[in-house]
């Protein structure tokens, strides 16, 4: 972990964004929660920074934690490949409300990732240029990953809870 670098990215988010850069942690990565109406933004900043060149876009993934308030989030990781830094940026929704600004006009492989993310979680991208199921099929109404939804059919009666230790 570049302990040096990783000040200087939180302290020029910090100049640069403010009050909209919600929580740094150091974790395995530097982790950075944001303000989901900067997304943008801050991921252009990162993207054009001659210091940082966070110009990969690794991963990103849903995530949904039902006992808090902003309880959907978007959980995206970046790369410089040129210092071999990473970097974890956060972003959390309501399931009220879940809307995202897509990154796709930024890092075009954001699209199928951003697919996933709706398909199985309902977080919707906008200004995606084609988001709809990629897994699962069109006419599902519920997004599976959500926590909502036991993790086991509760109907079945063929199973023998003794084999399952209960």
């Amino acid at each position: 972990m570049n302990t040096e670098m990783n000040d200087k990215i939180v302290a020029s988010l910090q100049e640069q964004f403010g009050e909209n850069i919600i929580k740094v942690q150091q974790l395995d990565l530097l982790t950075i929660t944001i303000n989901k109406n900067k997304l943008i933004e801050i991921v252009d900043f990162l993207y054009k920074s001659e210091e940082f060149k966070f110009r990969f876009l690794t991963d990103l993934t849903g995530i949904h934690q039902p006992d808090v308030k902003e309880d959907l989030g978007v959980i995206y990781h970046l790369h410089n490949l040129v210092d071999n830094v990473r970097l974890r940026l956060k972003v959390f929704v309501s399931t009220g409300n879940p809307h995202i600004h897509s990154l796709t006009s930024i890092f075009p492989g954001a699209n199928w990732m951003e697919r996933e993310t709706f398909d199985f979680y309902g977080i919707h991208f906008n200004g995606h240029p084609n988001l709809k199921r990629i897994l699962n099929v069109d006419e599902m109404t519920i997004h599976p990953l959500r926590k909502e939804f036991p993790l086991e059919d509760q109907t079945r009666k063929d199973k023998n809870d003794a084999q399952f230790g209960r």
